[in-house]
């Protein structure tokens, strides 16, 4: 649920003057206000609709104000909905308190002053609006928290894949090269085989490197975001062949905190991954931006672009990926936005940084300027 989202607001009174008047002065809160003549249509609506607020009358026919609390309150979805009463007649302080004990959370007398009626109604409108926003985000948090531990999973028999098939049987090739420079007598051979050995040994430092630096480029550390970003976008062109430039601003960009650094580089690898996996694109551009209070990181491709649920970050419909790259932004205070660009998709992410101490290192290493 969204915070423009309206919820439902039921008014409950036999007499519909008295609705038209309540009509009236809750129409300012512009929510969704719904008008139940007799406490059996107001069951009937609570039984289909989800309600935020009753505002009830007290004395009504066949079923009164006291009645339908009870009847509400006994079922398990409705022990939270806000009631409130209105009574031109029931006012002794007895009957407060049996309103109360029915589980009122207010109890107003007639005639109504609308500004203390909306102000009230208002209060529990935006409790549960909050309450629904937390559950909707505990959901997502959920279902994200589900999809990372798969994810990782995966990315652990990736690595444990690639060290088997790649750096392991490097190892084992170069243990058989060793068994056989013992056994060998000729010196012609025995160099061969030991030239053979270092090529192995090469390769497999690489696979070293490249397995390391996927994990967490050492440039991301020594180095700083503009160089790490630079180097993983001149590989990663390589590898998918679609050309990706970078564009950074200022050109000495400053060192941030190792956190900042490594959010903003991981929402960039993703946001690359994605165009690469899914964008069937043959360009994409970053663009890298530190201005006076806020960094602003953008990936953009001329693919296909984005289905409009998943542009409008729909939970049911976003992946690991962009979840991920927006959880990473919200960590930081920061927004996240995905758009069609006709063509291709843009990603835009905007992390604030209140001072120089929030988001910046104190002295940044030596040769690099935080002008």
């Amino acid at each position: 649920m969204s915070a423009k989202e309206k919820v439902n607001v039921l008014m409950v009174d036999d007499q519909p003057a008295k609705l038209l008047t309540y009509e009236a002065i809750l129409r300012d809160l512009d929510e969704n206000l719904i008008k139940a003549s007799s406490g059996k249509e107001a069951l009937a609506i609570l039984l289909k609709t989800e309600v935020a607020v009753v505002l009830l009358d007290v004395s009504m026919p066949e079923i009164d104000g006291f009645e339908l609390a009870e009847l509400i309150r006994q079922h398990p979805r409705f022990r939270k909905t806000a009631i409130i009463f209105v009574s031109a007649v029931n006012l002794t302080d007895l009957d407060r308190l049996k309103g109360y004990a029915l589980g009122a959370v207010d109890y107003i007398s007639v005639p109504v002053v609308p500004q203390l009626l909306r102000a009230k109604v208002s209060v529990f409108v935006e409790l549960q609006r909050n309450a629904k926003q937390t559950e909707e985000l505990n959901a997502q948090l959920r279902q994200m928290s589900g999809r990372l531990m798969t994810l990782q999973d995966e990315e652990r028999r990736r690595v444990a894949r690639e060290l088997h098939d790649g750096l392991g049987q490097d190892l084992v090739a170069t243990k058989l090269l060793f068994d056989r420079i013992v056994e060998e007598h000729s010196v012609q051979m025995k160099v061969q085989l030991a030239a053979e050995g270092t090529d192995i040994v090469g390769r497999a430092i690489q696979q070293v490197r490249t397995i390391s630096y996927l994990l967490h480029p050492p440039l991301l550390d020594e180095s700083g975001l503009a160089s790490a970003l630079k180097w993983y976008l001149d590989g990663i062109a390589k590898r998918s062949g679609i050309k990706t430039s970078l564009e950074v601003q200022p050109q000495n960009f400053p060192r941030l905190t190792a956190e900042l650094e490594t959010a903003i580089f991981r929402i960039v690898q993703e946001g690359l991954t994605n165009v690469f996996r899914h964008s069937s694109a043959s360009r994409s551009w970053v663009l890298l931006s530190h201005e006076e209070h806020r960094i602003v990181v953008m990936v953009r491709d001329d693919g296909k672009g984005l289905a409009a649920e998943i542009v409008e970050l729909r939970p049911d419909r976003i992946g690991v990926g962009l979840g991920g790259m927006r959880q990473r932004a919200m960590e930081f205070g920061g927004n996240f936005r995905v758009s069609n660009a006709n063509p291709g998709t843009l990603v835009e992410v905007c992390i604030p940084i209140p001072s120089r101490r929030s988001g910046l290192q104190d002295s940044p290493p030596a040769g690099f300027s935080t002008a």
